[in-house]
Order: structure tokens, then C-alpha cells, then sequence
């Protein structure tokens, strides 16, 4: 076992209500407030404290930050990491649907498929991602988000917030037809409908109303997201359908955010005065939408400029959920800034779903910090203490199990093998 892994494994023991405090590190209590030889104290599941020059605490479990990056834990904002566990195995595949023969799915819940025991979970907060926000994908609405903890500990699954957000998608692959124009259009056909059933579910249980385009549960489902209570986001690609969503949003008054984006930087000033986020992968460089050809690779920075949030993901893919902040280092070297580009990964999200405890290290926020053996952004980095809730977590997965069973076998003809 690597020295790093046996720290960890003795910090490990640390109960929750145990007071931690990481001494003399590089902190970054928000993405842009850096604070040197500082201390975080840690207790009771929270940031108690933060700043240079604090006294630790009698009786604290103290971490050695000296020559470290401390910061808040990384959130993977659009995932479907606990859904899906291998791509092309149907009975270890929850949540993804196609258009036909139904293409609307709001009653879909992540809680009631959710896996907490993904062997992809374990590797993504080996790499610093300590909560994620894991959905439903296919269809025009796909069904309901939930922000959960990446904490290792199976038993304890409760989502940090069941229903964080409702997962939709205009564009062609959205309806049975592959019109584009028709994803739009069903999707103000669908919120009509829903207004129609919030006003009179009397005349529905009677039989009294007209056909409506989905059935009860879905119609309940997105009677929220038609309050503005629970945030909409649509992957939306093109820039016509980007403006077609932004107008959606100004009828409505929705709460909307859009997932992919890759022709958002055409848009950027509409999405930024209709204050939408943009959830974004900056490696999705390439048009594998004819519709949406004009990508570039410094689409974030263009979108921040402009006072867009943005948020950093790998949209959808649950085994790479640890290259978070490598493609947040890649949106830098395409001109974002460096503190814009930890905030993607990090606050934004929690601005985005209105989870305000997460992504900051400040008194009373959620204790989910990560210590780094330095910039967090660089490739060569490592998450070297991941805290989840005030707990140190295991950095043990799968993979380290592997390399350490087989490292261990005996040479094979006198040869290592």
C-alpha cells in the first residue's frame, strides 16, 4: 500500500462527529479567495472554520496541509454515474430510454434506481468528486435528478436532494420522427397540458377533460418545474434550438438550464440576460450534429465573458466522472480562467440546482473537502485526503484492488510478471 493510501486508511477511522483540522495548506475557501498557510477546522459534518492563524482545536485529528491545495469537493454536475453500470448490459442499465414508443418519462425517480455501490462511485471520489448530480437520459423528458453524496458508505444512500432537477431534451433525437422542430413543439404541447391538469384534476379523475399528451404521474411530476420549483434542463445543441428553449423559458417562466451546448457561444449574450446556465464538456469539439457544426473549443470561455454560469462535465458517461477537472484544465488553456474553471466544477453547480452548502469551504457549508498534492487542475495532480461530510473517505477501488492483488503474485520462469 503506497504511503498516500495508508494515511488515508488511518485518517479513516475518523467518525463524523470527530473535529478534523488540515494545517498550513494553500486553501481556496471560493474559487477566487486563496488563502495562504491557512487551517480548516472541521466538525460535526461541517466547515466550523477557515482562515490563517486559527488555533486547533483541543483533541482535533489534524491533517498536514504543508505544501497542499485544499479545496471544496468536486461536483459532476450531469452524470449517470449509479444508473449505469456497463453501457451494453440491458440488466445493469437504469434510466436511459428512447423516443418511441413513449417519449416522456417525468415520473421516472433516480432514488428508486439509484446504485450507491457503483464501482464507478469509488473511482470518482478517488479523483476528488465527492456528490454528482446523476439522471435519467433519452426521450423528450427523461425523469428526475438527484444531487446525491459519493460518500463510502453504501448503507447511508439518502440523496443530498431527491428531485434537484428534471432531465429533458429538444433536437432530433428527442421525439420518434427526429424532427426538431417537432421536439419543441411537443415539449409546449406537454407544459400546456400540464397546466391544463394542475388547473382542473377533477374534470381528469372524471373523465372529463380532453386527451392529454402523458399519463398522471408524469403530469404531476412536472407540475414543479411548470412553478419554477424544480430547475428544467434540456440538452440542447443547435443553436435554433438553443433559442427556441430560451424563448420557452420567457413564456413560462421556467427555471432552465441547458446540458451540452455546443453552439451556446452563438448565444451567449441571450443565455446570460435570461440568466441560464450552460452545462458543458469543453473537449465536445467536434459537430456529431449536422445542426450544430459551429463548435469551438473555447466555448466556455466565450459563455463566461458574457456572465453565463458554467458549469464543467462529462455529460453523462459515469466511468469518467473523475476527468472532471482534467477537462476543466483544458477549458483553461482554451482562455478560461483559472478561478472560473474551479467554480465549474465546484460552486456552479450549487448555484445552478440551489444546493448552497456545496462547492465553498465557509462556516456552516457542507464538509466535503479534498487535500491536493498541488494545482488541482494539472493532470499530475492528486487527490491525496477526500473528506465527505466531515468523514475521511477510502481511496481504495477496484483498480487498486487489481494492481495490488496482481503485484503481489509471485514471478512467472523467474521473470516478473
Amino acid at each position: 500500500m503506497s504511503r498516500a493510501l495508508l494515511i488515508v486508511a488511518l485518517l479513516a477511522g475518523v467518525a463524523r462527529g470527530d473535529t478534523l483540522a488540515i494545517t498550513g495548506a494553500t486553501v481556496y475557501a471560493r474559487p477566487d479567495t486563496k488563502l495562504e498557510n491557512a487551517t480548516v477546522v472541521i466538525a460535526n459534518g461541517k466547515i466550523v472554520d477557515v482562515g490563517v492563524g486559527l488555533v486547533v482545536p483541543a483533541g482535533a485529528t489534524t491533517i498536514d496541509g504543508r505544501g497542499k491545495v485544499v479545496t471544496a469537493g468536486l461536483v459532476e454536475a450531469s452524470t449517470q454515474l449509479g444508473l449505469v453500470e456497463i453501457d451494453l448490459e440491458g440488466s445493469a442499465n437504469d434510466g436511459r430510454f428512447g423516443p418511441a414508443p413513449t417519449e416522456i418519462h417525468a415520473a421516472f425517480r433516480t432514488t428508486d434506481a439509484y446504485d450507491a455501490r457503483s464501482v464507478a462511485i469509488p473511482i470518482a471520489r478517488a479523483g476528488g468528486v465527492t456528490s454528482a448530480i446523476t439522471g435519467p437520459r433519452g426521450g423528450l423528458v427523461a425523469g428526475q435528478a438527484a444531487w446525491v453524496s459519493l460518500a463510502d458508505d453504501a448503507s447511508s444512500s439518502a440523496p443530498i436532494k431527491a428531485t434537484v432537477a428534471m432531465i429533458a431534451a429538444v433536437g432530433r433525437g428527442a421525439v420518434a420522427n427526429g424532427s426538431r422542430g417537432q421536439a419543441i413543439e411537443r415539449l409546449r404541447e406537454l407544459l400546456d397540458d400540464v397546466d391544463a391538469y394542475r388547473k382542473a384534476r377533477a374534470n381528469y379523475e372524471r373523465n372529463a377533460s380532453r386527451t392529454l399528451i402523458a399519463q398522471r404521474l408524469d403530469l404531476e411530476a412536472l407540475i414543479p418545474v411548470l412553478e419554477g420549483r424544480v430547475p428544467l434542463v434540456v440538452h440542447a445543441a443547435a443553436e435554433s434550438d438553443l433559442r427556441a428553449v430560451i424563448a420557452l423559458a420567457s413564456e413560462r417562466k421556467l427555471r432552465v438550464t441547458i446540458e451540452g451546448g455546443e453552439e451556446a457561444w452563438r448565444v451567449a449574450r441571450e443565455l446570460a440576460a435570461a440568466k441560464i446556465g450552460v452545462i458543458l464538456d469543453p473537449t465536445d469539439n467536434l459537430p456529431n450534429d449536422l445542426a450544430a457544426s459551429d463548435v469551438r473549443d473555447d466555448n466556455a470561455t466565450i459563455l463566461a465573458r458574457a456572465g453565463v454560469v458554467v458549469a464543467i462535465s462529462t455529460i453523462g458517461a459515469p466511468a469518467n466522472a473523475r476527468t472532471i477537472r482534467q477537462l476543466a484544465g483544458i477549458a483553461v488553456a482554451n482562455g478560461l480562467p483559472w478561478a472560473t474553471a474551479l467554480d465549474a466544477i465546484t460552486h456552479a453547480p450549487s448555484s445552478l440546482f440551489g444546493v448552497p452548502d456545496r462547492g465553498l469551504l465557509e462556516r456552516g457549508a457542507a464538509a466535503d473537502v479534498v487535500v491536493w498534492s498541488g494545482d488541482p487542475l494539472e493532470l499530475a495532480t492528486r487527490a491525496e485526503t477526500v473528506i465527505v461530510a466531515g468523514v475521511v473517505q477510502s481511496l481504495v477501488t477496484h483498480q487498486t484492488r487489481l494492481r495490488d492483488r496482481y503485484r503481489t503474485l509471485a514471478p512467472v520462469g523467474g521473470r516478473a510478471p
